[in-house]
């Protein structure tokens, strides 16, 4: 028998091969904070060769600390203090001279010196002093001792423990913040000298200067955390009206749903005409909820029979209220309620990036693809979902690299929201959500099309890596009699892998075989994930 024309046909394999050939052969260096109050704040030490060592304080900066702080989770750098504020350490200086962009997911990534090749001594060891929050919140927010949940002294929780706000510059433009991240309404007083009793804890925040446009009292400028010169007789309180004016509903998550204000004793809807992300940006701050990343239109969060309020809704974006920006007179419309208009809000301290996880697989580093938006997990799309998309996954996740981009819900389909479509990384960011993709929410997707990704695992040993390397240029050399075996009619192989129908970084049909692409190999096995059970459909 002729052999066939291998020539296009192999391109599947050579894509495969090329991904294999970019495996990690270690992980992130391994990263701690020593001798503070909490495991977000300390000396700074890294793990290399087996033994832990310090980190010179020589350029040391606030961007350096971030990436310290988003590698160990810990939300957000507060202070990055330097001449071993936090005592010296008695292990090798392994890094100095560190200079971080701020982007980077591990501090090992960051530009520095050779590993212990500088000069420096204990009294220079760094530190970091993080928020200690999960990054999809603001510092937690709370009003004690007064006669209601919006009235009371002033209290945010830091470093596992509620401490006060001293009044020193303290006014209304403060007050309207707090109030607005408690969705609380308006500022009704701010009462002068710990006029809702002392507190006994902490005094973590002092000389407070808000715009009062902020989302989180965290946002405005203030002395570093726990500095400050005051007594307990002088905590700061906030009295707000209470009841909010504007909620959004029919979502898992108050910072994403339906508009809906209050008038005349009544909530109803907005109507989505003209409604665009400027608006939503003015919604989610008066909730306190972060950045607005979606303004769809069309009822995404159902239709209601509550009256339309509002129509052609234009703000400028610096407005705190939404009944700040032009609109026609209340009730004055020419909508139906399937024009009804929809925000989604990060919900998330606008320098953070959205958690990752990767479920329904063999182990962490494979699965399908979900982020965690506005207090819920959510599938991504796998429209244009291709290795570079999956690169990104892998590295966030600190993973090693991407070996696999299984579309049609790989790993079985989701049930939550689907929050990302047309996904385009160009597989140098450090995050997902850094990537250029549709708006939050926005897609024309079902769970069928859930993206996934097979990670190489971090710490894959160089022996590992070769082996694997090793059999898939046995698949590639023997490909083709594989290939006439299978025409002959020899047994079944495992389950064909197919390659899909070519979209941004996927191989797809083959115009030499004039058929879609098909690998006779069980490449999952050789990655060493087992692919599931999945529904036929």
């Amino acid at each position: 028998m002729a052999p066939r024309d291998w020539g296009a046909g192999n391109t599947a394999l050579l894509v495969l091969l090329g991904w294999l050939g970019g495996l990690s052969v270690s992980e992130h260096a391994q990263l701690r904070l020593v001798n503070g109050s909490s495991r977000c704040s300390g000396r700074v030490e890294v793990l290399h060769n087996q033994q832990w060592g310090t980190v010179c304080d020589e350029g040391w900066d606030l961007q350096d600390a971030g990436v310290v702080c988003r590698q160990l989770g810990c939300g957000t750098a507060l202070s990055a203090p330097g001449l071993a504020e936090f005592g010296e350490g008695s292990d090798p200086i392994w890094l100095a001279e560190v200079n971080c962009t701020g982007t980077e997911a591990a501090l090992s990534e960051c530009r520095t010196s050779p590993w212990g090749g500088k000069n420096c001594t204990h009294r220079k060891d760094a530190g970091v002093d993080c928020s200690g929050l999960t990054i999809s919140e603001h510092t937690q927010l709370r009003l004690v001792n007064g006669p209601s949940r919006c009235a009371g002294r002033v209290e945010v929780l830091h470093d596992q423990q509620w401490g006060a706000v001293c009044n020193h510059s303290w006014d209304i433009n403060d007050a309207k913040v707090v109030c607005r991240q408690l969705a609380c309404g308006a500022v009704l007083s701010v009462p002068d000298k710990a006029w809702f009793g002392e507190g006994s804890h902490p005094i973590w925040l002092d000389e407070i200067n808000c715009t009062g446009t902020e989302a989180s009292l965290t946002e405005c400028r203030a002395r570093l955390w726990g500095d400050h010169n005051c007594t307990h007789e002088e905590d700061a309180s906030v009295v707000c009206s209470e009841q909010s004016q504007l909620r959004l509903v029919n979502s898992q998550s108050r910072c994403t749903g339906r508009v809906e204000v209050l008038h005349n004793q009544q909530w109803g809807i907005v109507c989505d005409h003209s409604w665009d992300l400027r608006d939503a940006g003015v919604v989610c701050r008066q909730l306190g909820c972060g950045t607005a990343l979606s303004a769809p239109g069309r009822a995404p969060f159902g239709q209601s029979s509550d009256p339309i309020w509002l129509n052609d809704v234009h703000c400028t974006g610096t407005e705190v209220d939404i009944t700040e920006c032009r609109a026609k007179p209340w009730g004055v419309h020419n909508c139906t309620h399937e024009e009804i208009a929809g925000v989604v809000c990060s919900g998330l301290s606008i320098s953070e990036p959205a958690q990752l996880q990767l479920v329904n697989g063999p182990h962490r580093c494979a699965g399908r693809v979900e982020v965690f938006l506005s207090q819920q997990w959510g599938t991504v799309c796998d429209d244009d979902w291709d290795f570079l998309d999956a690169r990104v996954v892998c590295k966030q996740l600190g993973c090693g690299m991407a070996s696999l981009a299984p579309h049609d819900a790989h790993f079985g389909r989701g049930s939550h929201l689907i929050w990302l479509d047309q996904v385009n990384c160009t597989g140098t960011e450090a995050a997902l959500s850094e990537c250029r993709a549709r708006p939050w929410g926005v897609h024309d997707c079902n769970h069928a099309e859930d993206a996934s990704v097979v990670c190489s695992e971090p710490g894959m040993s160089l022996g590992v890596w070769l082996l694997r390397s090793a059999l898939v240029l046995l698949l590639l050399v023997s490909a083709p009699i594989i290939t006439c075996i299978l025409e002959k009619g020899a047994p079944t192989l495992p389950e064909p892998l197919r390659t899909g129908n070519g979209s941004k970084g996927q191989p797809g049909e083959d115009p030499a075989m004039g058929e879609e692409s098909v690998i006779y190999a069980n490449v999952p096995s050789l990655l060493g994930t087992q692919r599931p059970q999945r529904e036929m459909y």
